[in-house]
């Protein structure tokens, strides 16, 4: 019970969609547009749920003029199959609202006009929220995916060249279907900012990621994926190999054919704590 209201404390409501309230009231379209919106508040508090179950630090759930978004301050430190379970969660909701909506109609409660509008809603939201495109769900999917055998850095950028890709095509489809609708040119610009945002953040979240790692607390790595250096390689280098939700003994090859085993911890901390943002592996191999 206290997770879930500490839940719904976490909603958000722009105060520009006041504005499109009003605006639906005016045109007598209250009810699809209270249809989308019930919608989208579903769609993310199955995500906001889900990470509340994993005890996930919520920064809110807001509720915005054109969608919704469930703003997570974790920094890709969690499990996998945790994150799969929370970008999942929302999809997943359409599911049940769709089955719902069914019933309601065959049981002669809600009129066939609604359930099929309900219905056409709902795949929109779905489809739409499907599409590789960050930050959308299927974007993260991709993530994930790619997480799961890349490092976290090239998995990252991978996502952003796909997202790019899928957003081109993406575009270049709305255009031509509806080329002057406002809808269509709000989305768009939304996706372009935000990956736009992401892209030029690129260097950041990586820091981020690798600053809790070694700040925050301790990590339930099961996989122990050893790492592969010379004594030559840069510190910054080798951190870039780092992956998810693995744990990382770094191998270094001597150039007399010894190879030496340092933790991952004492590369977090030549980097973070000592400041040896340029040295080499062979340089911290008789320092720890």
């Amino acid at each position: 019970m206290n997770k879930a209201i500490a839940l719904l404390r976490k909603i958000h409501i722009h105060p520009l969609l006041w504005v499109i309230i009003a605006l639906a009231v005016a045109t007598a379209h209250f009810i699809e547009l209270m249809m989308v919106l019930l919608i989208i508040f579903v769609h993310e508090m199955g995500h906001g749920a889900a990470a509340s179950f994993f005890s996930w630090r919520i920064k809110k759930i807001a509720m915005l003029p054109f969608g919704g978004v469930a703003e997570m301050d974790e920094h890709g430190n969690r499990p996998l199959n945790e994150e799969l379970i929370v970008v999942l969660a929302g999809p997943l909701q359409h599911v049940w609202m769709m089955a719902l909506s069914y019933i309601l109609f065959v049981s002669g409660f809600f009129p066939e006009k609604w359930h099929l509008l309900f219905i056409q809603y709902n795949m929109m939201i779905l489809l739409f929220n499907l599409i590789p495109i960050w930050p959308l769900d299927g974007g993260k999917l991709v993530f994930i995916l790619l997480s799961m055998n890349k490092s976290f850095q090239e998995a990252h950028l991978r996502t952003l060249y796909v997202s790019a890709g899928s957003l081109v095509i993406f575009s270049a489809s709305l255009i031509i279907i509806a080329p002057l609708t406002l809808n269509v040119w709000v989305i768009i610009g939304f996706l372009s900012f935000s990956l736009y945002y992401e892209w030029k953040q690129r260097r950041f979240i990586f820091m981020r990621f690798l600053m809790e790692r070694h700040y925050g607390k301790q990590l339930d790595l099961r996989e122990l994926k050893p790492i592969n250096a010379t004594e030559n390689e840069m510190v910054g280098q080798v951190l870039e190999k780092f992956q998810r939700g693995c744990k990382h003994p770094i191998i270094v090859k001597q150039q007399n054919g010894k190879e030496m085993v340092m933790d991952e911890n004492e590369l977090l901390h030549a980097f973070f704590s000592e400041k040896l943002l340029s040295a080499k592996i062979g340089d911290l191999l008789y320092t720890f």
